[in-house]
């Protein structure tokens, strides 16, 4: 089973704009995928600005390269999501997966499925996160889905995209049970996502 491979992240700032830019002009009218989780006006603009933000760093200032790692951050938050919506709907087909511009991990890395801890927060209505570390991870995935299952995909939407594999969800409804599940995001590809662990909220 194929998936998306996050390694663009890695790639340089002028080498990425052209891949993202790429991804864009495959995905845009493509009847793959008809309802995307960001806008391709969306993620043009942000390139737009991205762009931007390299010519304007090209002098060296401080205040111009700090701007460009911000615009560049902001940039691959939401190409993660493209990415993510691209594997969806996918589902392991690496043609489809090619035909967003995207490139596919050469195997799932489910071998580097880690498990899942749930705490109680530092606060009320917070639940601290707790999964294995993966060796080379650039990032992990975290959904969350209200109640204790059992779960179809859709009930699953990503809380947050974190580059530790400690993390504090905030905001939760005392007295309500969620559940969690994580996928790290490696050089090879994403890996599977945990078995869903759950936890009532104080």
């Amino acid at each position: 089973m194929k998936k998306v491979l996050l390694n663009f992240i890695q790639f340089p700032v002028t080498d990425k704009v052209s891949f993202y830019r790429n991804s864009v002009a495959k995905t845009t009218g493509n009847a793959l995928f008809p309802t995307p989780e960001i806008s391709m006006a969306d993620l043009t603009t942000a390139l737009d600005l991205f762009e931007a933000a390299i010519v304007a760093a090209s002098d060296g200032s401080h205040i111009a390269v700090s701007a460009l790692h911000d615009c560049e951050l902001a940039t691959d938050k939401k190409f993660r999501t493209l990415a993510h919506y691209i594997d969806k709907v996918a589902d392991g087909d690496e043609t489809t997966i090619l035909s967003a511009g995207f490139q596919a991990s050469k195997d799932a890395a489910t071998r580097n499925k880690m498990p899942l801890s749930a705490y109680d927060g530092s606060h009320s209505g917070s639940v601290i996160l707790d999964s294995k570390a993966i060796d080379k991870a650039g990032a992990y995935i975290i959904q969350i889905a209200e109640g204790a299952g059992p779960f179809v995909e859709s009930d699953w939407r990503i809380v947050a995209i974190v580059t530790q594999a400690r993390y504090e969800v905030t905001g939760l409804i005392k007295g309500k049970v969620y559940s969690f599940r994580v996928a790290a995001v490696t050089p090879t590809g994403t890996t599977d996502y945990c078995a869903p662990v759950e936890k009532l909220v104080t």
